[in-house]
């Protein structure tokens, strides 16, 4: 079983900054993909941004020049780098990975991480 660890999240005026970021835990796991997903009340939960192994990258029309994802293969981590932050962007922001694990069995897995909020308001 592979665990996500958010954090991150909280209060930021409109046109301000925040950075979320994620860890992976397990035992012998391998990831693949990385990504952030966001849900707001009442919609579905949407794709933010996703970054693979080799750090090839995709994002949302709506994030595009303002967010940055990244992430550290060694230590299991991704962030996500939120500029010009808008109204519309307040979510509960939630930390996706899929990959590998060999512990008991080799299988694949994916896992989410329990959300952290984001609120841009003045």
């Amino acid at each position: 079983q592979v665990q996500l660890v958010e954090s991150g999240g909280g209060l930021v005026q409109p046109g301000g900054s925040l950075r979320l970021s994620c860890a992976a835990f397990g035992r012998r796991f391998n990831i693949n993909t990385m990504g952030w997903y966001r849900q707001a009340p009442g919609n579905q939960r949407d794709l933010v941004a996703t970054i693979t192994t080799g750090g090839l990258t995709n994002y949302a029309d709506s994030v595009k020049g303002r967010f940055t994802i990244s992430r550290d293969n060694a230590k299991n981590t991704v962030s996500l780098q939120m500029n010009s932050l808008k109204p519309e962007d307040t979510a509960a922001y939630y930390c996706n990975a899929d990959g590998t694990t060999f512990m008991p069995v080799i299988r694949s897995f994916q896992s989410w991480g329990q959300g952290t909020q984001v609120n841009v308001s003045s």
